[in-house]
């Protein structure tokens, strides 16, 4: 999910979150404040959380390191510890569990980053774990579970009700050994104690990049193994950004004897790269047909916009050069955040009025924004999380007692205040790809809050050394079981491919299709050949 700015406005007066008719005052202090989205609470907790107690856990390593050569040895009632002693500061604490799919090997366990802890899933591959890929998975947010991807979207099970989870036939584990990520830390299952927090991408980028390290330090049966970073949404700013720490890491592996980590590849679905592409194409979505549903909005709102925005004059949009003078060419905080918060009246907003879910324009929002996200499914998925016994399954630390937040709006505050959006993340895909790295950027054409608008459109102006080659080439249709799924181009590494029928979450909407993309990327397959 994604937090747009209208949405942010609505939740935030900058020192003050509106929640549910009531007002909190915010707190980005100690301790752990979490807002509870499906029942339109925030739980502001000022207690501060123990460190995990060393003695609990089975200790792995203890002075010379051995790696674990087969999981499967792992406990299913207790945590093993894992470290490196390159990485005193981190740990892994892991332990196997049986849910979800019980036809592959799962695993569940904690980051842990001195006081900071890092929920995080793992599944094998249901084809061949022992040289399958390996994938990252984030969501967005920032500040939103990825236990939303892993129950509602690509992972191997789905939520049936708040009771019990269903095989799911299309996950991306087919062929694919997968980590679902709770982070930043206050995300999903994740914590911390003494104050410890991150409010910004760069920082969140090193727990990941150490955290990757020490797990295929760990376990050797993974080292070399292809690997894939993948998010959505916010995970449009997530991903170039950890993929680039990960990349800069293997250097001081190399130096220190450790094998490198084999990045082959990050992959963005419905991201928000480019917040400056992705604003000004709120118009053309809302106003013109480049919006599968047609002109969503009414032609005197649309005639306000343009006069406004001046979107389509060979004069700068006011909108545009605002937001580049104060937000890009020269950090003004104060001017920036009026620069957002003016474009964001005047292209946002109107949107929001016409009832449209924001995450898949052909359809309407389905319950109350605020409590279901516009998909029932998510209170299900919050339900099956607060059940006891599956908390004890998971191993999730006691002293989390709070209900579970899909989405936590002390992260979205922290990451706004740090004006952490901003920056030009592109940049970051750009140096991937000029050293090898692949980068396949997806989108549902139902989409609003990332659409494919924005997202070809960043695709095709950023500089790299591809640029010309790639922006020259036409769309082409790409099939699946010999029907059209979409269009797609493709060169010098990077793919941009859109998904017809599918909105925000891509996988959620059409299973089958994502699927068949990913094994396909996987497996270097170009899609306009089959």
């Amino acid at each position: 999910m994604f937090w747009s700015n209208t949405i942010l406005a609505g939740l935030i007066s900058w020192g003050t979150i509106t929640f549910a008719q009531q007002d909190y005052q915010r707190v980005l202090s100690k301790g752990d404040s979490r807002a509870q989205i499906g029942h339109l609470n925030i739980d502001s907790r000022l207690n501060h959380f123990p460190c995990p107690n060393a003695g609990g856990y089975e200790l792995y390593t203890d002075g010379l390191f051995t790696p674990v050569e087969d999981l499967s040895i792992l406990s299913e009632t207790e945590f093993t510890k894992l470290s490196h002693p390159e990485f005193p500061r981190y740990g892994v604490r892991v332990k196997k569990s049986t849910f979800c799919d019980e036809t592959v090997k799962s695993y569940t366990g904690y980051i842990d980053i001195e006081a900071r802890h890092l929920f995080f899933y793992f599944f094998e591959s249901r084809n061949d774990p022992d040289k399958d890929d390996v994938i990252f998975w984030t969501n967005g947010g920032p500040g939103c579970s990825s236990s939303m991807g892993l129950f509602m979207e690509l992972g191997p099970c789905r939520i049936i009700d708040g009771n019990g989870t269903k095989f799911h036939p299309e996950s991306w584990n087919s062929n694919a050994n997968i980590f679902f990520v709770d982070q930043p830390i206050g995300t999903g299952f994740s914590y911390a104690g003494h104050g410890e927090s991150v409010s910004s991408t760069k920082e969140a980028a090193k727990d990941i990049a150490a955290f990757v390290a020490i797990f295929f330090s760990n376990f050797s049966k993974f080292k070399g193994r292809a690997f894939h970073m993948a998010g959505e949404s916010f995970g449009g700013r997530f991903i170039p950004v950890f993929a680039a720490e990960v990349y800069d890491q293997n250097k001081k592996l190399e130096q220190i004897g450790m094998t490198p980590i084999n990045l082959t590849s990050i992959m963005i679905g419905n991201g928000r790269t480019d917040f400056y592409s992705m604003m000004l194409s709120y118009y053309d979505m809302a106003c013109t047909p480049a919006s599968v549903a047609g002109p969503l909005l009414n032609i005197a709102t649309c005639t306000r916009m343009k006069q406004m925005s001046l979107m389509r004059s060979l004069q700068v949009p006011r909108c545009k050069k605002w937001m580049k003078a104060s937000c890009l060419d020269q950090l003004d905080p104060t001017s920036c955040r009026a620069a957002v918060k003016f474009c964001s009246q005047e292209l946002e907003e109107p949107f929001y009025t016409s009832n449209k879910n924001p995450y898949d324009v052909s359809r309407d929002c389905e319950g109350e924004y605020g409590d279901t996200l516009c998909y029932p499914v998510t209170k299900h998925i919050t339900s099956y999380l607060d059940r006891p016994a599956v908390r004890l399954m998971l191993g999730v630390d006691p002293s989390i007692t709070s209900n579970f937040s899909s989405c936590s709006v002390e992260m979205l505050l922290r990451f706004a205040e740090a004006l952490d959006e901003f920056p030009l993340t592109y940049h970051y895909v750009s140096a991937l790809l000029d050293r090898g790295i692949k980068a396949l950027i997806y989108v549902g054409n139902n989409d609003w809050v990332c659409n494919q608008v924005g997202n070809e459109r960043w695709t095709l102006e950023f500089e790299w050394s591809g640029h010309d080659e790639f922006s020259s080439l036409p769309l082409r249709d790409w099939l699946v079981e010999g029907k059209k799924a979409g269009v797609t181009r493709s060169a010098k590494g990077l793919t941009y491919v859109s998904i017809d029928g599918a909105g925000h979450m891509a996988p959620y909407d059409k299973p089958k299709e994502t699927l068949d993309l990913v094994n396909r990327w996987l497996m270097n397959q170009p899609l306009d050949q089959l």
